[in-house]
């Protein structure tokens, strides 16, 4: 069963970013991943969301943790196919209890545009690998 076991404790960095204070564990069902675990020092900028839909969907809203789990595998599992970190993602929101259209436009929004942020990631930001 899919499921947050620690709490998320972190620190505002500045105007979008936030450091992880301690390290952060999702288990999920998802491709036999099992316990992701996300170090202390990790960057997050939570959901990323254009400013402008921000009064809609704000980056640190109820699907924030599912954000925070998406970034680590993003920048730090260049291994997996992004399509399960998407899942992973998927999974994580509903886990959180975010509604079901959120939830969608959410996903969705990954699938067309994650791939452009994937992309932009520098060997140093995968370096550590946790799942």
């Amino acid at each position: 069963m899919s499921s947050f076991t620690t709490p998320l404790l972190i620190e505002f960095l500045d105007g979008r970013n936030y450091r992880l204070l301690a390290g952060f564990d999702y288990l999920t069902d998802i491709a036999q991943l099992g316990c992701i675990h996300v170090p202390a020092g990790f960057l997050t900028d939570f959901a990323s969301i254009p400013r402008g839909l921000w009064n809609l969907l704000p980056p640190t809203g109820k699907y924030g943790k599912a954000a925070v789990i998406h970034d680590y595998l993003y920048r730090c599992c260049p291994h997996l196919d992004r399509k399960v970190c998407d899942q992973v993602l998927l999974e994580a929101m509903e886990v959180l209890g975010v509604s079901w259209l959120t939830r969608k436009l959410i996903y969705r929004a990954v699938r067309v545009f994650g791939g452009f942020a994937r992309k932009r990631i520098t060997p140093d930001e995968s370096a550590k690998d946790g799942v």
